[in-house]
């Protein structure tokens, strides 16, 4: 970036190295040796500079200030306070502080993102990580290049070494005596592995673990020792978290201080989610942090961030039936790593039923987000590895684990889990745990397609729920009974269900239950021949479950107006429809129809678009709606604009008309100069327009806008 500036001044631009710099006295002579300036007598080395650098015109970098940034800053601004036309760009883990100064974070370098798609080969290099990787190991290895068969690994390598420079590089000479599989699987001990830098670098940069280290010793003792409890977290993090877990004395103030100067100093990474701040260390930190906790204050740590997010699902189900809804979805989103970690040391510890008590919190969530196999798979291992004896607890998440087998089409799993449950009631004597035995029997009878055998079921669910004053249970009892009356027949009671269910939770501002009813009662309506009607609340519905982000709710909803679009002789629409539902159903792991009972309605869908389209035509159209994910589908049903791959990562996101034309510019690596002479636009607008692309995108730099132009056209090539 200097180097590209030599033009701009006058007198050039000149490079300080300060990284071996131990002693901050002879800061002035570096200085000065590095402009190739000579002592003169009666002048301070300071004078010397301000005689040279004040009537010059350039640009003084100055490299590593870090471990003597104290003494940097004192220097800059003397500097700049005496010479108007010089300019300092100074690198360091921390801000100089200094007036006038511009921070510029760097952030780490761009990797693939593998959590929904595999980066193809042409694209890899549009990644700065993957390039600096093949870089490098085409130095260490003449004949590296990146290929079908390695592409993956070396994106997995990357994205493990968080898309730092300096441990890519040290990954990267590795190829010497490793292939790039045998680097990623020994990854898992990065420090040992990460050893061998090049014989020019400084002795700090030959290592990794010297590297970190050169940071840790640049901290106090109290950052130092922040650094090593917040270790603990995986992935992000909020204030309040790291207050329960890591604060002591309640001084919450100092602990704000704390954090504040390892963001500073890089060590943390302050992200923003929305409305709130989090903090993450990043993976290779974060080992470097562990290694200087005491086993035993480690697990002091472990439980009590283990009582923080047990705590935290707790309140969430509290609040589930309230205005908080959606903040506690987004922020129990936010927080899965941190849930999953603390789940895996409740399974350290069968004796203690915390574990059962959180995943039995936390079902309303997974239930929500369509995570039924997650949900599942935590509920399962939390009841293996219990005694057997039957406790509340245990029967709680044997009521939970019921409902996610059979969310999955997993009938004879849910009627053994129902099972062990009708069996450990009478042993607990617990009103609530019959209760529960009643509300399971009912959806089970439902899923199992025998309506009128849950409604008493769900009669005395809800009666009993509505009475103990559990508002998330009653609701989910009244939803059930409102179902089964509407597939028996029963309309009327039906409609008394939704409005009570809606008498519940639209005052309360509930999301989840109430867009669920909006689909029932739309297809109760429409069985009763009005259509129109049926299509504004199944829309009603859809525009619910986006506030929530809940694909099930979607996917009912989406489905039935699919069924309704054919019925009305739009079999394109209700084709785009049930591909875009089918894929929701997919990502969920769960069967396309719950309910057998509306089968023939699905049936009828798909027989009526076929003699219209054909199979062609029908596949494409399905197709179609399958490119459309999640926020896509929900737009498309809307009649809202939207692009077919809006939803492909990064995110639910629409570029306008231009902004798409500067992204795809970006990606033939124009200028904004350049941009805007293509456009015919100002070059200032060019840049008002690729910023907002960064904006829009969630990114930093312009080989991560040119990354993800190449996988949405990889994507729409068929």
């Amino acid at each position: 970036m200097a180097a590209e500036l030599r033009r701009t001044y006058d007198d050039s631009v000149w490079l300080v190295e300060l990284g071996q710099l131990k002693e901050s006295a002879l800061l002035a002579e570096v200085v000065a040796s590095s402009l190739r300036l000579r002592s003169e007598p009666h002048l301070s080395v300071t004078d010397v500079l301000v005689r040279h650098l004040s009537p010059r015109q350039l640009l003084l970098v100055l490299d590593n200030c870090e471990q003597i940034v104290d003494e940097v800053a004192a220097l800059t601004e003397t500097l700049l306070r005496t010479c108007p036309q010089l300019r300092v760009m100074a690198t360091s883990r921390e801000p100089l502080g200094v007036p006038g100064e511009s921070v510029l974070r760097v952030p780490p370098l761009a990797v693939p993102d593998l959590r929904n798609h595999e980066p193809s080969t042409r694209g890899m290099p549009q990644y700065d990580a993957v390039r600096l990787f093949a870089d490098r190991a085409s130095t260490a290895v003449p004949t590296f290049e990146i290929t079908d068969d390695n592409r993956m690994t070396v994106a997995r390598i990357c994205q493990r070494l968080d898309g730092l420079p300096l441990p890519i590089e040290l990954a990267a000479v590795r190829l010497r005596a490793l292939s790039a599989e045998q680097i990623l699987d020994r990854l898992t001990d990065r420090f040992q592995l990460l050893t061998s830098g090049g014989r020019t670098a400084t002795s700090r940069q030959q290592t990794l673990r010297l590297s970190i280290g050169w940071s840790y010793d640049l901290c106090d003792p109290e950052e130092q020792r922040l650094w090593a409890r917040l270790s603990v977290f995986a992935g992000s993090f909020e204030l309040d978290a790291a207050e329960w877990v890591c604060g002591e004395n309640g001084d919450s103030g100092g602990l704000l201080d704390l954090l504040a100067s390892l963001v500073d100093k890089s060590i943390l990474i302050r992200e923003e989610a929305g409305t709130v701040v989090r903090f993450r260390l990043l993976d290779t930190v974060r080992e470097y942090g562990r290694e200087k906790v005491t086993d035993a204050d480690y697990e002091n740590l472990r439980r009590r961030h283990r009582d923080f997010y047990a705590e935290l699902a707790a309140s969430a189900e509290r609040e589930w039936i309230s205005s908080k809804q959606a903040g506690w979805i987004s922020r129990l989103d936010r927080e899965q790593s941190n849930l999953r970690d603390a789940l895996e040391y409740c399974l350290t510890d069968p004796a203690d039923e915390t574990g059962l008590s959180t995943v039995n919190a936390l079902s309303v969530f997974w239930l929500a987000r369509g995570q039924f196999g997650e949900g599942e798979r935590w509920l399962a291992r939390l009841l293996a590895s219990g005694a057997a004896q039957p406790t509340p607890a245990r029967a709680r998440v044997l009521y939970s684990s019921s409902m996610f087998a059979a969310a999955q089409g997993q009938i004879s799993t849910a009627m053994d889990r129902l099972a062990d449950l009708e069996s450990a009631a009478p042993h607990l004597g617990s009103r609530e745990i019959d209760t529960l035995v009643r509300h399971a029997t009912g959806y089970l009878a439902l899923y199992g397609g025998r309506p009128a055998d849950a409604i008493g079921d769900f009669e005395v669910a809800a009666e009993s729920f509505e009475a103990d004053g559990n508002l998330l249970r009653q609701v989910g009892s009244l939803f059930g009974l409102a179902l089964a009356c509407g597939l028996t027949g029963d309309e009327p009671r039906a409609m008394r269900c939704h409005e009570e269910i809606l008498s519940i939770t639209e005052p309360r501002g509930e999301s989840v239950y109430r867009s669920y009813s909006r689909w029932a009662c739309g297809l109760s309506v429409w069985q009763q021949g009005d259509s129109d009607r049926a299509t504004h609340l199944l829309q009603e519905g859809l525009r619910l479950t986006r506030l929530v982000d809940d694909p099930r709710g979607s996917a009912w909803c989406l489905q039935a107006l699919a069924w309704i679009a054919a019925e009305q002789r739009d079999e394109r629409r209700a084709a785009v429809l049930l591909g875009a539902a089918g894929s929701l159903w997919h990502s969920m792991g769960s069967p396309p129809l719950h309910f057998p009972n509306l089968s023939r309605y699905q049936q009828d869908c798909e027989r009526r678009i076929r003699a219209v389209l054909g199979n062609k035509g029908f596949d494409a159209e399905v197709k179609h709606g399958r490119t459309l994910k999640f926020t896509g589908a929900v737009a498309f049903a809307l009649g809202e604009t939207v692009r077919s791959d809006a939803s492909s990562e990064p995110g639910t996101v629409t570029l306008t008309r231009r902004e798409q034309q500067v992204a795809d510019l970006v990606a033939e690596g124009l200028t904004n100069r350049a941009i805007a002479e293509r456009l015919v636009i100002s070059p200032r607008t060019a840049q008002g327009h690729v910023e907002h692309v960064l904006v829009k995108l969630g990114f930093t730099s312009r080989a991560q806008i040119a990354a993800w132009v190449t996988e949405q056209e990889r994507n729409r090539t068929p």
